[in-house]
């Protein structure tokens, strides 16, 4: 008969104990006109990060997750006292005492970005502890993930909007996302100029950001995939609309991917895409989804449907965690969040050959915490 963990069974049977869980929020300003970034349904003038490190025998684990600061707080308050003092080896356990304790304080949103913080933290940290880089402990499909280069924000110029994405192809990223449907009136203007700035064999790529009516993504989807070649269309609608995104993949042109998933949070989100048959290519944000155990899960139901599953930002985690990821189709390297992680931590990775492929020689994720660059960004 196989063990089953509890919370109260995960104590001492490595010989590791975690000693202690520490959580700090940094708000980083954009770099966008007039501080400021925007897509087709929010403006925002910063980032917040929420860093969360998982200390034991000598080793620290670092997760973080893109929330609001009132995350660590509840990390602090529901998260660490069900962490600290235990085995760090079966995060699995771990993971599942977490979510049960938010069962009043609420699991969706918030509650699952501040597992998700802690849940790649306890992975770093096992993964540190065992010497071993976290992609292959989790059992790698790959030795690294493609990714696609993503910002070109709606509030940008179009000569800096041109500047961006020429950029990521001479990079050697092969796919490029701009944001598009803030104005749909200026989007021929902009993906023109982004076709023409990343030449015919770069694929194009637009996400709306659920800002349209299900009537303009339809017109949408047949404009951009026949003007300008564009192979994907993210979030034509909000994503809570699973009707109105599986009308658009029925009624939209051939070529052109229709993804959503980025704003799951427990996997029943994922599933009910998925059966609604709302996507051609669906999406996870491992720091929102539960972390890299709840992205596991995800991942096993996209197998169950032979579908893809592509990686929503957060690439420092994202090139790790995604290795294990069998139907893996790219990760998202975005421009506000690779911009944060440089800021923060070293040890992120640059894409080469476009892709991101972890060092076999750094264990676990690879990444130290810039602690006198990080402390002015503290809130």
């Amino acid at each position: 008969m196989s063990e089953n963990w509890s919370a109260a069974d995960a104590h001492a049977k490595s010989g590791f104990t975690i000693e202690r869980l520490n959580v700090g929020a940094y708000t980083i300003p954009t770099d966008g006109p007039d501080g400021k970034e925007a897509d087709g349904t929010l403006i925002w003038d910063s980032t917040t990060i929420v860093v969360v490190e998982a200390e034991a025998g000598g080793a620290t684990g670092i997760g973080y997750t893109y929330a609001d600061v009132a995350t660590a707080r509840l990390v602090e308050s529901k998260l660490k006292e069900v962490v600290q003092g235990k085995d760090p080896f079966p995060v699995g356990a771990l993971w599942r005492a977490q979510r049960d304790q938010l069962r009043n304080a609420g699991r969706p949103g918030t509650g699952m970005m501040a597992v998700s913080a802690v849940d790649a933290a306890l992975w770093d940290l096992k993964a540190k502890l065992l010497g071993l880089p976290l992609h292959r402990l989790l059992g790698a499909f790959h030795e690294g993930v493609p990714i696609y280069g993503s910002g070109g924000f709606c509030n940008y110029p179009v000569e800096r909007l041109v500047e961006q994405t020429a950029g990521w192809v001479e990079q050697g990223a092969p796919r490029i996302k701009i944001k598009t449907s803030r104005r749909p009136e200026q989007d021929p203007q902009r993906v023109a100029a982004c076709r023409k700035a990343i030449g015919d064999e770069a694929a194009l790529m637009t996400d709306a950001n659920g800002a349209l009516t299900r009537k303009e993504a339809v017109y949408w989807a047949s404009r951009f995939r026949q003007e300008w070649g564009v192979v994907w269309l993210e979030e034509p609608v909000s994503s809570d609309d699973r009707e109105g995104l599986r009308l658009v993949r029925d009624q939209g042109p051939p070529g052109l991917d229709i993804a959503a998933g980025e704003y799951g949070f427990i996997l029943r989100d994922f599933f009910d895409l998925l059966q609604a048959g709302a996507v051609d290519c669906l999406q996870a944000d491992v720091t929102r989804c539960g972390g890299i155990t709840g992205l596991l899960q995800v991942a096993g139901l996209c197998s169950a449907h032979s579908l893809d599953l592509s990686a929503h930002c957060a690439p420092a985690i994202s090139a790790h965690a995604f290795c294990a990821v069998e139907r893996l189709r790219h990760v998202e390297y975005f421009h506000d969040h690779v911009r944060v992680e440089q800021l923060l931590f070293d040890g992120c990775l640059s894409p080469l050959q476009g892709r991101l492929t972890p060092d076999p020689a750094r264990p676990g994720l690879g990444l130290e915490l810039k602690r006198r660059d990080a402390e002015r960004y503290r809130v």
